[in-house]
């Protein structure tokens, strides 16, 4: 029974590290195991440093400020608090509002929901967000959606100089940025540097900047500071922060919305 403990762990530390992060539930139907099974095993597995456990499943390892997730492996972590987080965001649009989103897996949550408003005129510099308008039949509802140009990256931003000419032309009254990692020192950052002059010009393109990021965000740094946390009119997180965080982001942004379910 050991050795059939020990090959089932081998397993979930390939899933980790070739997806970048996985959920409980998807390990414990590739194995054909109970969840709380899987449960046990990333306590194991963490214990050993071989993954980090985080809420619903596991994260790979040893990630430096360099390191980016693609959009698949991001997309499976912390799901129910970016489904709150998104429909707290969603309450600050009103119909005919020309609004900003990056690319991110919280942001292209928001615009699931916000394909349901009316006469939106959006831009993104990302493709899955611009196709969840589109899914969601935000073009019956009088939507439109402007995409920018740009080269692709493991996050499924559009970046680069295309990219950045298209949004300095624009004047958007809120713009929605998803970041890869939040702190007192180094703010709002992102673990590439292309992306974060793409999300500067998408910021200055906007009166009122509105960050979604759930809990596990903060202490996280990515090599290049994409805003301080001053610059942030909104910080929309989830209720998963510890308070003495809480107290930092209130410090520094003028409106934090602490989102939870049923709001």
């Amino acid at each position: 029974m050991s050795l059939l403990a020990e090959q089932r762990r081998e397993v979930i530390v390939e899933q980790v590290r070739s997806r970048g992060a996985v959920r409980v539930s998807e390990l414990a139907d590739h194995l054909g195991v109970s969840e709380m099974t899987v449960r046990r095993d990333l306590d194991v597995l963490a214990r050993r440093r071989l993954v980090d456990k985080v809420h619903g499943g596991a994260t790979a390892v040893g990630e430096h400020t360099t390191s980016e997730p693609g959009f698949a492996a991001k997309s499976v972590c912390e799901l129910e608090e970016k489904d709150v987080i998104a429909a707290a965001a969603a309450e600050l649009v009103t119909p005919g509002a020309a609004i900003g989103l990056s690319a991110g897996t919280t942001t292209w949550r928001l615009a699931r929901l916000l394909a349901a408003v009316p006469r939106l005129t959006v831009v993104t510099n990302s493709v899955a967000v611009a196709d969840a308008f589109h899914t969601g039949g935000a073009d019956a509802r009088g939507t439109t959606v402007i995409l920018t140009g740009g080269v692709r990256t493991p996050s499924e931003a559009l970046v680069g100089p295309v990219a950045i000419t298209a949004l300095r032309s624009l004047n958007l009254e809120t713009v929605f940025l998803g970041v890869h990692g939040m702190s007192a020192a180094a703010g709002f950052s992102t673990p590439n540097l292309t992306e974060r002059d793409t999300n500067r010009a998408l910021i200055e393109s906007g009166s009122r900047l509105v960050v979604v990021a759930d809990h596990t965000k903060w202490g996280t740094v990515g090599i290049s500071t994409i805003a301080e946390l001053s610059e942030a009119d909104v910080l929309v997180t989830d209720s998963g922060l510890a308070d003495a965080d809480r107290a930092v982001l209130e410090g520094e942004v003028d409106h934090v919305i602490i989102a939870r379910p049923g709001r």
